[in-house]
C-alpha cells in the first residue's frame, strides 16, 4: 500500500492536467504494486527551498511495505521516478529530491485495523 507525496513550489496551473493519475499509475508500475493500492497527494504552490535555492523544485516521498527497503531497490525506483518527474514537471534532476521510507504492515491503519490483519488484493 504505497503512499506517494509530491511537494512542489510550482503553481498548480503549471502542473500538467492529469498528473495525479499518471503519477499513480507510474508509481504502481515502478513499485510493482496494484494501482488501486496507491495513495497519492500532490501539493503545488508551496514555499520551498531545495539545496539552498528557491528556484522551481519538487520533493517526492515514497513509502511502502516491502519494496523500498534496500539501496539496490531504491536505485532502480529512483531512476524510473526521476525519468517520470523530469518529463512531467519540466525540471532538471538537480531540482528534484526523492525520499524513500520503508514501512511495516503494522504501521498503516485501514478499515479500523492495521494492514497486518488485512487480506489485500
Amino acid at each position: 500500500m504505497p503512499t506517494i507525496e509530491l511537494d512542489t513550489n510550482l503553481p498548480a496551473n503549471r502542473l500538467p492536467a492529469g498528473l495525479e493519475k499518471r503519477l499513480c499509475a507510474a508509481a504502481a508500475a515502478i513499485l510493482g504494486k496494484p494501482e488501486h493500492h496507491v495513495n497519492l497527494t500532490v501539493r503545488p504552490g508551496l514555499t520551498m527551498s531545495l539545496f539552498g535555492s528557491t528556484e522551481p523544485c519538487a520533493q517526492l516521498l515514497v513509502s511502502s511495505i516491502g519494496v523500498v527497503g534496500t539501496a539496490e531497490e531504491n536505485r532502480g525506483h529512483s531512476a524510473r521516478l526521476f525519468q517520470f518527474l523530469t518529463k512531467e514537471l519540466a525540471l532538471g534532476q538537480d531540482r528534484i529530491l526523492i525520499r524513500f521510507y520503508p514501512v511495516e504492515p503494522w504501521q498503516i491503519g485501514k478499515d479500523g485495523t492495521v494492514v497486518t490483519f488485512l487480506q489485500l488484493t
